[in-house]
């Protein structure tokens, strides 16, 4: 679980992932490996409500890789309106996520939401 040092960086690739929020229960979204060696710069976060009803997005921060640990919320039940999007984060408040951390998405409503994250993985 170490925090790997970022300024001799071998590699950075982009990475983008979209998931479709099928149920109610957390969803990973983007998940660093314990002793990966890498950190991965989350450079946004955009919840698209793809149906005709309001529906609650929660986005929670784990501590420990494959949604382990503890869940700490960066979002939390946030109403995302019929066909509309949220930015949850962009490269204004990007942060990193560690070794052994991940990412999650709760739905308050199964098939409504698609989650698309942005992230530079850094070697």
């Amino acid at each position: 679980m170490a925090n790997p040092n970022i300024v001799n960086v071998t590699v950075i690739n982009g990475n983008t992932s979209t998931t479709s929020l099928t149920t109610t229960a957390a969803t990973s979204v983007a998940s660093n490996a314990a002793a990966s060696s890498k950190v991965y710069k989350i450079d946004s976060i955009v919840v698209a409500n793809t149906s005709a009803a309001a529906a609650n997005i929660t986005i929670n921060v784990y501590s420990a890789a494959a949604l382990g640990g503890t869940a700490f919320p960066i979002a939390s039940t946030i109403s995302v309106p019929a066909h509309a999007s949220l930015i949850v984060t962009d490269k204004t408040t990007a942060f990193y996520l560690l070794e052994d951390k991940s990412i999650g998405a709760t739905a308050g409503t199964a098939t409504a939401l698609v989650v698309t994250a942005s992230w530079e993985e850094i070697t």
